[in-house]
C-alpha cells in the first residue's frame, strides 16, 4: 500500500473501509465568503433582492447539499447527519457563510461542512446575480474538525487560517 487511503493495492480509486472504526461524535466547521457590490449587499440585507429571501434560500440549499455530499463527491461515504447549520455574517462588501455539520459515526463530516458552505455561497450568487454578476466566491476552507482518531484540528494550527 502506498499510504494513500483512497487507492487500492493496484492503484485504483476505492472507498475507504470504515467498518472497523469506532463511532465517535464528529463535528466540522467550514466557512467561505462572497464579495459583491454595495447595491447587492444592501438588497440582500434589506430583503429586496429580485428572487426573494436570499439568505433563507441559501441556508436551505446549504443544508440540503450537506445531506447529499456522498452523491456529489466521489468516494465520500453517504452519512446520516444529525445536525447541519448554516449561518451568515455581513462583512465589508461581503457575506460570510459558516456551516457546521455533526454526527456520531465512523467517519468525519469535513466534506459535508465544506459542501454546505460552498452551496450556500453559490445560492447567494444565483439569487443576486441580477444585481451583480461580478460577485466572487473565495476562501472556502475548513475551520475546525473534532472527533475520530485524530481528535481536534483547527486551521490556525497549520497557519492556513484565513
Amino acid at each position: 500500500m502506498n499510504g494513500l487511503t483512497h487507492l487500492g493495492e493496484d492503484g485504483a480509486a476505492r472507498m475507504v473501509d470504515v467498518g472497523a472504526k469506532a463511532e465517535t461524535h464528529r463535528v466540522a466547521i467550514a466557512s467561505g465568503r462572497i464579495t459583491m457590490s454595495a447595491e447587492a449587499l444592501c438588497a440582500i440585507r434589506e430583503g429586496d433582492a429580485p428572487k426573494g429571501d436570499v439568505l433563507g434560500t441559501a441556508r436551505l440549499a446549504g443544508i440540503m447539499a450537506a445531506k447529499r455530499t456522498g452523491d456529489l463527491i466521489p468516494l465520500c461515504h453517504p452519512l446520516g447527519l444529525e445536525a447541519v447549520t448554516v449561518e451568515f455574517a455581513f462583512e465589508d462588501r461581503a457575506i460570510r457563510a459558516t456551516a457546521t455539520a455533526s454526527l456520531t459515526g465512523k467517519t468525519g463530516v469535513e466534506m459535508e461542512a465544506m459542501v454546505a458552505a460552498s452551496t450556500a455561497l453559490l445560492t447567494i450568487y444565483d439569487m443576486a446575480k441580477a444585481i451583480d454578476k461580478g460577485m466572487v466566491i473565495d476562501g472556502v476552507h475548513l475551520i475546525e474538525k473534532r472527533g475520530g482518531k485524530s481528535g481536534t484540528w483547527t486551521a490556525k494550527d497549520t497557519g492556513h487560517s484565513l
